[in-house]
């Protein structure tokens, strides 16, 4: 699967997924996150971890995620739900890992009041640092109206 962001002006993005399994999609302009798009972010630590039944694995699988289209319109939604209902706590598993990643590496607090419990140790935050350190230099390179792409299960 191909993973295209594509930057617009204003601090927004949008996405555009080609698929093996499920018709392409795309998410139109969204505001990106601080550093980064977050399903950029999504990509990153999902694959540092070997997280494949997250947000992307289920995008790959066929599923279909509020925001997105379809490029061409076609009957595939409900296949989409489909794999959701089976894959969605594995989903939700990951989105709570993704951000906790994103916050260690961000800086923002990770004790207190409200924070929780910790959903990955000191090796995995090991292995997502680093390739969010890479993945914020590939995107900050992007000028506007270029495009960064992410091809799941390849890139690294």
């Amino acid at each position: 699967m191909d993973i295209s962001f594509r930057k617009l002006p204003d601090n927004q993005h949008e996405i555009l997924v080609r698929r093996e399994k499920g018709p392409d999609v795309r998410l139109p302009a969204h505001p990106d996150g601080p550093k980064m798009p977050h399903d950029l972010v999504h990509a990153v630590v999902e694959t540092a971890l070997g997280i494949d039944d997250g947000f992307w694995g289920a995008m790959a699988r066929g599923a279909t995620f509020l925001g997105f289209e379809l490029v061409t319109p076609g009957r595939h939604r409900r296949s989409g739900m489909k794999v959701l209902r089976r894959g969605g706590d594995a989903v939700m598993d990951a989105e709570l890992r993704v951000a906790w990643a994103y916050r260690v590496w961000s800086g923002l607090p990770v004790e207190g009041r409200g924070v929780g419990k910790a959903p990955l140790d000191a090796a995995a935050l090991a292995r997502t640092g680093p390739r969010l350190d890479a993945a914020a230099e590939r995107w900050a390179a992007v000028p506007v109206g270029g495009e960064l792409l992410w091809r799941w299960g390849v890139d690294r």
